[in-house]
């Protein structure tokens, strides 16, 4: 087979992926897509006649051209899932928009190097390839600060597999994935003689085994004592990101959840508004945070809100108290790069580049730390929008109660990013076992429970609130308690045993 064909069923192969994730939820396509992908990297496909064959690539596949092929797969793959990158331009289309195709060329090129570098490793080698994709993937969630949006786990979001999760993370799940999408490919060529359905039956099993473990996690670790945490308003305003810090429509926005919260209250014991909720820094907030105070009646607001100390400015979270005063503030950790903050900002601000959702200066500044706040509803571990997408966001700190998200989803469009990030959302509360809250600007707003199911939600572009009883934490999983140490320890060791196994195999061959 030609290169250019190769790395045409490569793209393929990553785009049907891709189809996995939301919004379109097509987990069976998605494992398909990985095994077109694998079988591309690994050699099954027919081959050119006469191409010759090397003695350290499997069957007819160089490392060069597998390592090409699994690029391939990953700019389809990347390309698709993450679509939605070029909608942060598309808000100041005559200031950022020629930047949007380049911004998804590089990313999804940029990305795809990381599979690309599975592909060498695992040339011609279906389980070493394998267990070095899913290295990829973790070390893609790890390197220059990490992104691990769209991992090969999310597409069971909408299955009950999604449960496995909590004992291995999402790491430990892709691994899983990844091997169920390698079964053609392991069963390929054995006992030929026997009928075909082995293949395709065993296959099946395998995800019937996976979808009956994963309810079989859900049911065990239920809470200790069934009830709730107290109930919560989830505020959404829908406020436009073109129109969020209009000075002529910005305060609409701020006027709408203000009623939003004042509406008639019935045992709501905290009220949550999104990410930059307010149009003001800190500071200059006093009058409003009064007006909010007085709308909520007692009962104490989170909301987003900048603020500036000592020169730096931060995305921060704050609890507003009866009083109007910010009792609980904690400042955003893990920043979005180019997004709230130039990397090397010092060498690239003579080239005029600011980051979008900063206003003041060239960015914003991460906060001292992770911590815990506290709320009517017990303590939480607050996540700031991309702070959602990190699994380990939080370890080693006290287990709360539950999780709080607040996050403006407006950046990401109306087709794809808003969904996505919600299913990692989902993830989070699988992995701890914990309830999680999410407030959103645009949508999705949702309580979550901690199997992942949405229990109520507010739906992408509609303004309006939502009162909703959070449901108390199950006992702690395996994965709170062990993090992705041992997903990176069954890699490594892994990934060092068939290697070396392999080369024991090339060795005694050729002798």
């Amino acid at each position: 087979m030609s290169t250019r064909r190769l790395m045409g069923l490569s793209v393929v192969g990553g785009m049907a992926a891709a189809l996995g994730h939301a919004p379109f939820g097509l987990w069976p396509v998605g494992l398909a897509g990985f095994a077109l992908l694998i079988a591309c990297v690994c050699g099954a496909l027919p081959r050119t006649p006469g191409y010759l064959e090397t003695e350290d690539a499997g069957p007819g596949l160089s490392r060069v051209r597998a390592a090409w092929a699994a690029w391939a797969g990953g700019v389809g793959y990347f390309a698709l899932s993450l679509l939605w990158i070029i909608e942060p331009f598309l808000v100041d289309v005559a200031r950022h928009g020629w930047m949007a195709p380049f911004a998804l060329v590089f990313m999804a090129g940029g990305l795809a190097l990381f599979w690309a570098l599975a592909g060498w490793i695992g040339a011609g080698r279906v389980l070493v390839f394998v267990v070095a994709l899913a290295a990829a993937e973790m070390l893609r969630g790890h390197v220059f600060t990490g992104f691990p949006w769209a991992l090969p786990a999310y597409i069971w979001a909408e299955t009950p597999v999604r449960m496995i999760a909590s004992l291995v993370g999402p790491y430990g799940l892709s691994v899983v994935t990844l091997f169920i999408a390698a079964l053609p490919m392991l069963l390929r060529g054995r006992e030929r003689s026997r009928r075909l359905w082995r293949a395709p039956g065993i296959l099946g099993l395998c995800l019937v085994v996976a979808g009956l473990f994963g309810v079989g996690v859900g049911l065990r670790g239920s809470p200790p004592s069934s009830g709730f945490l107290g109930t919560v308003r989830l505020v959404q305003p829908n406020a436009p990101q073109d129109e969020k810090w209009d000075p002529e429509r910005a305060h609409i926005f701020v006027e709408r959840q203000i009623e939003f919260t004042g509406a008639a209250k019935q045992n709501v014991d905290l009220i949550v508004w999104p990410e930059t909720a307010l149009p003001y820094r800190l500071d200059r907030a006093a009058p409003v945070l009064g007006q909010i105070a007085g709308a909520a009646e007692g009962v104490p607001v989170v909301t987003g809100i900048n603020r500036s100390e000592a020169g730096r400015n931060h995305n921060s979270l704050i609890v507003v108290g009866p009083n109007g005063l910010a009792g609980e503030v904690y400042d955003k950790v893990h920043l979005v790069p180019f997004g709230e903050y130039i990397p090397f900002g010092q060498v690239v601000q003579v080239l005029g580049l600011r980051s979008f959702a900063a206003r003041d200066g060239y960015g914003f500044s991460p906060g001292v730390g992770v911590r815990l706040i506290d709320t009517p509803l017990g303590r939480a571990l607050p996540l700031i929008c991309y702070e959602a997408i990190f699994p380990g966001h939080g370890r080693g700190l006290q287990r709360p109660d539950y999780l709080l998200q607040i996050t403006n989803d407006a950046w990401f469009g109306t087709v794809s990013g808003p969904f996505q990030h919600l299913d990692q959302a989902r993830f989070r509360a699988v992995e701890q076992g914990l309830s999680l809250i999410r407030a959103a600007n645009t949508g999705v707003s949702a309580v979550i429970d901690a199997r992942g199911e949405v229990i109520e939600s507010l739906d992408l572009g509609e303004a309006g609130f939502l009162d909703v009883e959070v449901p108390r934490a199950r006992s702690a999983t395996i994965y709170a308690r062990t993090g992705d140490i041992p997903a990176a320890i069954f890699l490594l060791v892994t990934l060092t045993a068939l290697t070396v196994a392999e080369r024991r195999n090339s060795i005694a061959k050729a002798s």
